[in-house]
This record gives C-alpha cells, structure tokens and sequence, in this order.
C-alpha cells in the first residue's frame, strides 16, 4: 500500500523568497532540489504544494532550516554586503548561493555569540580603533599592531606564515574581532568580506586561500571596519578609478601593508639595505623575507614598491609571474577528507567555540544548541572540546 501524500503547509511567498535569498533561479534551484523546474514554479505561484520530503530538498538546495518554510510570511534577512569589486554590472548583481550562505552564517554566528556573552553575563570585548581616509595608514598599522599586542619579536619568531595567520587572529579574536574561515566560495569570487557592526565585528576570509592571503585578507577587512564600511572586498588596485570606492580599497590595502611590515622594521632589514638601489630583487631574498613576516611575495613587494625600494617594471612583471604561480597551486590542491572535530575551530575560531562550551559547561544552553552553534552532532561536542585543549 502506498504511503499518502503529505503536503507541507507551507507559503509561497516563503518559498520565493528562501530560493532568491540563496541566490538561485528557478532552474538551479529545481536542480538541486531534484525537482521539475514546473513543480517549483507552481509552487511559488500558489497552484500546487510540496510534500514535506520535497520541502526538505528545497531547504537543503537554499541552506535554509526547514522550519523557516513554515513561517507566515519571509522574515526580515540580514542587510546585504556593500560591494567594493570592481565586477562588470552583470556579475556585480549577483553573488553565488555559496557566497550568500557564508555572509547569512557569519551574520548568525555573531547573533550567536552575543547571545551567549549575554546568557554568561558578561560584556563581550570591544574593538574600539577607528580611522577616516584622512589619516596616515602607517600610524593607523601601527595602531593595530599595539591594540593587538604583537611585537615585532613575536612576529618574526613565528617563522612561517601557517603559524602567523593562526597567531595573528587569535590576537584579533582576544582585542574583540570575530574571525571566521569560509569554504565552498572560490577565491575568484571572495578572498574576504567584513561585517563592521559592534561590538564583536566580524572578519571573514577564505579557507581556499594561501595562509600569507588570508592574513592580509583579515588586515585588509580590519581597516574595514575601522572605517566602518564593511562589505566584499576587492584587494586589486585599479590606477583609472577614481570612486571613493577604490580609496577605500586602496587605504585599506595601505593599513594592512603598515601593520604586518612596518616601515621602519622592513626598511632596516639586512637583505632591505644590501639591495638598496636594486631596481630589481633576486627571488630567494623577497622569498626569506615575506616568509620572516608571514606574508606573500606580492605583498612583499608591493610594499618594497610604495617604499620605494624596487621598480614599477619589476614589481608587475613579478606580480604576474606569482599569480600564474597561485593559480597553479590552486589548481594542484585537493579537496582532502574533512576532520570535523577541528572544522569547527578552524571556521568559526577558537574564541567562538569556547564561548559556546563555556556556555554548555555552566548549563547555560543545552547539548542541543551547543551542537547546533558549532554545526556539529551532540556526539561529536566532546571531541571538539578535547580539540580546544589538547589540539
């Protein structure tokens, strides 16, 4: 005997709105959800309804709960990120459904742990540092380097740029950013994006990058919300434009260079002076040296570039050379298995999800929504916080 149909009770309003929000026409969403592009369409237009087990497939192709569907009308959504790249108008439009979710997660994320600072009884920490286009991006970099509490001894003692992102944003963390890691987003399309409200701004970059990539990406969103413009970022400097846009992008780009190598410190280094009057570095010095400051050797030489230390002809012809390189590196990597005892720490931070424990341990939130902040199975918690200690 067959099973009877049951119909979700759901609106269509509701269901227009999750497919738009994810950023899918009616075709890709139909695809995913592995029905006719027909059925979906009826179903928006009021003139037929799901079953519950096709609702389920839409909520999964949109990256909706499925209790979201059951709501009266769409619930109001998060503001939409400002956007700095420089895309023709056609792609400016529209972000992909894997971009769409990463900024609604980030935006939950940080409801999420004011929640839990509030449910601890306690003030979340404020990043406070502020600038305008008007100041300096050096003392704006140095700024940041003393709210973070990093010295240039620390720095260069991390000796490796792996080691320097996850120092540099365990500081950031502890002065009141919340750093978030991406994944599923190409680097074509996100390299970092950053949400400026406070307290507890939030940084996000992405995982598919090189190490050295994601901590300028993190500076370079940090000046962001200094600025208080958080959005998607482009780090391209366009010389043929203009728009306060770009000066945004461009101090943005400044202040980041000022706080990972500062001016003095770079300037002073050894292999700085013996090439000094060079127009053109040997690739073995620009190597030591962005790996001594846990940054890639565009942004090595770009610096040396603004500071006058290699020529325009070399530092683009280098520049090329290095992203033909990348896109080689990109292309060669593999997807891997994935850990999710340490996913959780390596995408939402350490910060975050001790402040989660924190509030499980206390028997603040349940092993329901413990689990659930950290996108993981109730099973899985006690790893994760084994992770945390021993990891």
């Amino acid at each position: 005997m067959a099973m009877p149909r049951i119909e979700a009770i759901v609106e269509a309003e509701v269901i227009r709105w999750a497919r738009e929000s994810a950023g899918l026409n009616l075709e890709e969403a139909a695809k995913k959800a592995r029905v006719k592009t027909e059925q979906l369409a009826a179903w928006e237009d009021s003139e037929a309804r799901p079953t519950i087990n096709q609702m389920r497939r839409i909520a999964h192709a949109c990256k909706r709960p499925l209790a979201v569907f059951f709501l009266p009308e769409p619930p109001r959504d998060f503001q939409a990120l400002r956007d700095f790249r420089r895309l023709p108008e056609a792609e400016a439009k529209r972000l992909s459904a894997e971009l769409r979710f990463e900024v609604r997660l980030a935006h939950a994320r940080r409801e999420t742990a004011l929640e839990m600072y509030e449910f601890m009884g306690t003030e979340p920490p404020l990043f406070s540092l502020r600038t305008s286009l008007a100041d300096n991006p050096e003392e704006v970099g140095l700024g940041i380097r003393r709210a973070a509490g990093v010295s240039l001894e620390m720095q260069v003692a991390w000796g490796d740029p792996r080691v320097a992102f996850n120092e540099w944003r365990a500081a950031l963390e502890r002065a009141g950013v919340l750093v978030f890691q991406a994944s599923g987003v190409d680097t074509e399309e996100m390299r970092g994006f950053s949400l400026a409200d406070r307290p507890l701004a939030v940084v996000v970059v992405n995982v598919r990058d090189a190490y050295a990539g994601r901590t300028f990406s993190m500076f370079h969103e940090l000046a962001h919300i200094m600025l208080d413009t958080g959005g998607l970022c482009d780090l391209e400097e366009h010389r043929d434009d203009a728009s306060r846009e770009q000066q945004v992008e461009v101090f943005c780009n400044r202040v980041a260079a000022a706080a990972l190598m500062p001016r003095a410190a770079l300037l002073g280094e050894q292999v700085v002076l013996r090439n000094q009057g060079a127009r053109e570095w040997p690739d073995d010095d620009t190597r030591r040296l962005a790996r001594r400051y846990g940054v890639s050797r565009e942004a090595l030489l770009r610096r040396l570039l603004a500071l006058g230390r290699v020529s325009a002809a070399h530092y683009q012809r280098r520049r090329e050379e290095l992203q033909q390189e990348y896109r080689r590196w990109r292309a060669s990597r593999s997807a891997g298995y994935r850990d999710w005892v340490r996913e959780p720490i390596t995408k939402a931070g350490r910060s975050f999800v001790l402040l989660v424990m924190a509030c499980y341990n206390e028997g603040r939130i349940t092993l329901v929504d413990a689990s659930q902040a950290l996108g993981v199975k109730a099973e899985t918690l006690a790893k994760v916080e084994a992770e945390l200690r021993f990891g």
